[in-house]
């Protein structure tokens, strides 16, 4: 090969000797003009001639190829020039990668448009995120809602211009005399933080404006076709409500029309669904602000539910060898100095409390407490695995304005368990906690889940307690478990607990969106840092292993979760009111009160309006309220013992004895159903 041309590999395994400096679209171009003018953004990871030799004998999936040597691989122009042996994967519309790619150019064609009609505007930063984009503005005159419409109507303009998106370099010492001069202090800041002294500083440019970013972006601003400016927002300058403030100004885009249009169709579904609204509508639940924000007062109804989801999981952390357990919500600070929390997690903890013979914290997590009662007693290898099980309520220091509703609270009850098992039993309860995390998703109607493996960061092993063999060992543990039961996962360096890897198994709710729940993580470090031991069967004293486990989550937020996925329309098992009953006039209401009787002595919960109210009247209330099943009584249904059976989503089903509506109710209780 000459020593000017470079090897470009295709997904499909074909090799490609091209000229140095052949750019991602000018190999698009030469595959196809139609492929040239749908790609949207090039990937490319290095390529040695080990990898372009082994990867020519592999199968040529596309699927393999993305799967393969995942590192090194990054987002370019397709104007980038290449200048080295690559993998190259050209992206179009339906590469997940290649829509943030747009949104981010739509954030650059925002500052465009803002800077044109406010040019006195100094800008901070504009990422794409997963609903879109935003970029942060710093202006002394807020914004107004006419203002964020001449916005929009600019950002049209700017599309209509088709201006390229040229990238270019200059001298870090030139581009920071340049934002200083300027008075760009957010862009000043960029430069300093993520570029060093000597290096050449990456701008975009689209017509007259300079951004400082190192991209990718489409090729030029009319491939932002479809966007929408959405709503503005406050944001302190670095987080900090010292600094000055800023107008974060949200957007989103598409490749197209439809596609926009169905998202702000989502967008109202989940309004339909948002939990504070229901929760209020259906008096599930309320936040006092006299009492303080973040903190959950569950009314009767959703007490109803909160009992039935405690006793299903605690049933079945019986059935499946747990011990029931409980600690105190407060516990003295040098617990947590053992623990490690009061140092590595005690930013998100309450501050401590002065009492008469220490200090004391409320508890932010329950494994301290577990640990103790594992401690307590001599333990045996015959008395392993020990599982503990705790609802218990901790208490976490959110920060005002990361709280919502019940998804992000201070004070929430985790349904937390500890497993102490020997290293030989580690990958069993592993695999016991997922099959359990299957059952929970199961019962409570969510059929779809993603799993994630986080593990620790090797080049930041200051943030992660234990050694490179223990973190190794624990890592291979979860993922042997994950390969062994066919689940497919992502992994995310970096993302474990301080105290070891975790696996998070994220559920998919009706419209498509993750939940972060069920969590299953391996600790070497804590029963080493509480000094615990066992006897082995060899008689000598030995070290357990720690699982900590919890598939709510937390009670509130798998509660929000549901309230969201059932659009607090909850299945029969789940509803606060299972029945409603109707009499239609007051002559009925003596054989409502029988079927009242009958009705709870089978276990049923029922609310019967008595109201001196016309019987649609009575109905519409119930079916606002969700309710599973509305009985109406009169003359018929009284003499023959019957009911007028109403169901939720359905309508009128006509007369059935009672007796039978009895036995299918009880069945559908039993079955625990999702459907209703």
């Amino acid at each position: 090969m000459s020593p000017e041309n470079i090897r470009i590999q295709l997904p499909d395994g074909s090799v490609r000797e091209v000229p140095k400096g052949t750019t991602p679209l000018d190999v698009a171009n030469g595959i196809s003009p139609r492929l040239a003018a749908a790609v949207v953004v090039a990937k490319i990871r290095p390529l040695t001639t080990a990898t372009t030799e082994s990867t020519a004998t592999e199968t040529g999936s596309e699927d393999a190829m993305y799967a393969a040597h995942e590192s090194g691989e990054r987002l370019v122009d397709l104007s980038a020039p290449l200048n080295e042996d690559v993998a190259l994967w050209l992206l179009k519309e339906d590469a997940p990668e290649a829509l943030k790619v747009v949104r981010h150019s739509a954030a650059h064609v925002m500052a465009t448009a803002v800077l044109e009609l406010f040019p006195e505007t100094k800008l901070g930063h504009g990422p794409a995120t997963d609903a879109g984009f935003f970029y942060d503005f710093y202006r002394e005159k807020p914004f107004t809602p006419e203002d964020l419409e001449k916005i929009e109507q600019r950002m049209a303009e700017v599309v209509t211009r088709d201006e390229k998106f040229v990238r270019e370099y200059e001298p870090r010492e030139q581009a920071l005399r340049e934002f200083k001069a300027n008075g760009d202090f957010m862009k000043q800041h960029f430069v300093e933080k993520f570029t060093k002294d000597g290096e050449q500083v990456s701008l975009y440019k689209n017509g007259s404006f300079v951004d400082f970013c190192r991209g990718p972006h489409v090729p030029s601003t009319g491939r932002v076709k479809a966007f929408k400016v959405t709503n503005l927002a406050g944001a302190y300058w670095l987080g900090d409500e010292k600094n000055p403030q800023l107008q974060r100004v949200y957007g989103t885009a598409f490749y197209n029309k439809k596609d926009l249009e169905a998202h702000f169709k989502h967008l109202e579904e989940i309004k339909a669904r948002d939990h504070r609204v229901l929760g209020k509508q259906l008096d599930l639940y309320s936040i006092q602000e006299v009492a303080g924000s973040g903190l959950i007062f569950w009314h009767p109804k959703g007490g109803i539910i909160r009992k039935t989801m405690e006793d299903w999981m605690r049933e079945e952390c019986l059935r499946r060898g747990y011990n029931l357990v409980f600690t105190p919500h407060i516990m003295k600070r040098e617990l947590w100095k053992i623990s490690g929390h009061d140092g590595v997690y005690s930013k998100d903890m309450f501050p401590p409390m002065e009492l008469d013979d220490a200090e004391y914290r409320v508890k932010p997590m329950n494994c301290p407490g577990h640990i103790l009662i594992y401690k307590s007693t001599p333990k045996s290898y015959r008395d392993l695995p020990a599982r503990y099980a705790e609802l218990g309520n901790v208490y976490r220091f959110e920060r005002s304005g990361t709280m919502h509703g019940l998804l992000r609270v201070r004070g929430f009850t985790q349904d937390d368990a500890h497993i102490f098992c020997t290293p030989d039993q580690v990958k069993g309860e592993i695999e016991a906690c997922l099959d359990f995390a299957e059952s929970v998703l199961k019962t409570f109607g969510f059929s779809e889940y993603r799993v994630e493996l986080s593990t620790r960061d090797p080049n930041k092993p200051g943030e992660f307690f234990g050694t490179a063999d223990d973190w190794a060992h624990a890592e291979g543990a979860l993922q042997e478990v994950l390969v062994g039961r066919g689940l497919s996962f992502e992994t995310f360096p970096g993302e474990a607990a301080f105290y070891g890897p975790k696996i998070d198994v994220k559920l998919v709710d009706v419209l498509g969106r993750l939940w972060q729940l069920s969590t299953v993580q391996f600790d070497f470090n804590l029963p080493r840092r509480f000094e615990l031991e066992y006897v082995g069967e060899d008689g000598e004293r030995h070290q357990p292993v720690m699982v900590h486990r919890a598939l709510f989550g937390s009670v509130e937020r798998f509660f929000g979760v549901l309230i969201e996925h059932y659009a607090g329309a909850f299945p029969l098992w789940l509803s606060p009111v299972q029945i409603g009953l109707v009499p239609i006039s007051e002559k009925h209401h003596a054989y409502a009160e029988q079927v009242k009787q009958k009705l709870e002595a089978a276990g049923l919960r029922v609310e019967l309006d008595l109201r001196n109210e016309k019987m649609n009247a009575k109905i519409r209330d119930f079916t606002l309220q969700k309710i599973p099943f509305v009985l109406v009584m009169g003359d018929k249904e009284a003499a023959s013992e019957a009911v007028s059976v109403r169901t939720r989503g359905v309508g009128d089903q006509g007369s059935v004895s009672l007796a039978e509506f009895i036995t299918r109710t009880q069945g559908l209780l039993e079955s625990k159903s999702p459907t209703l």
